[in-house]
């Protein structure tokens, strides 16, 4: 019998109806109630860690979950955290980067519907979530969720409403669940043992463009931020009609030690920059890294990692390329 450590957070599956909307206010110990039947393959102890809705969720927040799990890491076979969904896969990104090569499960959950609703997505999620979890070839950080097995690095909400709520961005799903069975495509290489990092640098900033946006609000992103993720379009490439001065502000902060990082806007696929001369041209010429096929969520808590452990930019730039839980496919040329 397996030794679970269910982890509350808050989120909609722990929610109730107020009269401002829904609140988190079902209590760890109660989940257990809506899924009996997992009695049958682990033994959980519930953990009530926070009560948030996971729109508050910050990375403060990320380094107290890394922390119970760690502190409890010899005492339990896997871990379930029941999370919020509009947050979930930013923290199961941050996860990745601060539990790595866990030979144990760490699983994140939730739902689109509170768990005591009569008609709900909740309770088969966190039953195939324990599931998971005491499933003696899982590891590492995952998101369970209406079936599927996503590697925490590569999940992202692509609906708000549907219990099909997370899509598998840029990989393929490590397995799926069907009435209590679970379904592997791939057989995970299990670490000996986890590599765990207490903290996060939060000054990461997403500067998203469109069209028209003046070249100054850039300015102030540098000003407050030691890394800035530019999500462009496409490709990925910076403006460069006569209108935009984006390429003034970048240079008038060169030797300032500030790490440039493009993204796309677009969810599949990624981006390359060496395409088109408005995405070529300022990335020999800055420098930028970029993510390509690494998700947003992935990119921005990556970066969180790093920072904690250097601002040196070679070295910033050799972890950022180092494929961390799946995160990385695209060779960095």
């Amino acid at each position: 019998m397996k030794r679970i450590l269910l982890i509350a957070t808050g989120g909609t599956i722990v929610s109730r109806a107020g009269k401002n909307g829904l609140a988190p206010q079902i209590r760890a110990e109660e989940l257990l109630r809506y899924v009996p039947d997992t009695v049958r393959f682990c033994e959980v102890t519930a953990l009530q860690l926070m009560n948030l809705d996971s729109t508050n969720m910050c990375p403060r927040d990320w380094e107290t979950i890394a922390q119970a799990v760690r502190e409890n890491y010899d005492r339990y076979d896997g871990f379930v955290i029941c999370h919020g969904t509009d947050t979930l896969a930013f923290t199961a990104a941050a996860l990745s980067y601060m539990i790595q090569q866990s030979p144990k499960p760490i699983v994140l959950t939730g739902s689109q519907k509170p768990i005591d609703l009569e008609i709900t997505d909740a309770k088969t999620n966190l039953s195939d979530s324990l599931l998971y979890a005491s499933d003696d070839r899982s590891s590492g950080v995952v998101i369970v969720f209406d079936g599927k097995v996503i590697a925490g690095t590569r999940a992202k909400k692509t609906r708000t409403k549907s219990y099909n709520a997370f899509s598998s961005i840029n990989y393929p799903c490590l397995a799926v669940i069907r009435e209590g069975n679970i379904l592997r495509y791939r057989e995970e290489t299990k670490g000996d043992k986890p590599l765990f990092y207490e903290k996060l640098d939060s000054r990461v900033g997403v500067f998203k463009l469109i069209p028209g946006m003046p070249s100054d609000i850039l300015d102030y992103y540098f000003r407050l931020f030691d890394a800035v993720v530019i999500e462009s379009f496409g490709t990925g490439g910076i403006p460069d009609a006569p209108y935009y001065h984006f390429a003034d502000v970048i240079e008038r902060w060169q030797g300032a030690g500030k790490i440039l990082v493009m993204c796309t806007q677009v969810t599949n696929e990624g981006s390359d920059m060496g395409v088109y001369e408005v995405g070529k041209s300022v990335k020999n010429r800055f420098g930028f890294l970029e993510t390509y096929d690494m998700t947003l969520e992935a990119a921005v808590t990556k970066l969180m990692w790093i920072l904690s452990l250097t601002h040196e930019c070679g070295e910033v730039r050799r972890l950022f390329y180092t494929p961390v839980d799946h995160d990385l496919l695209y060779p960095a040329l």
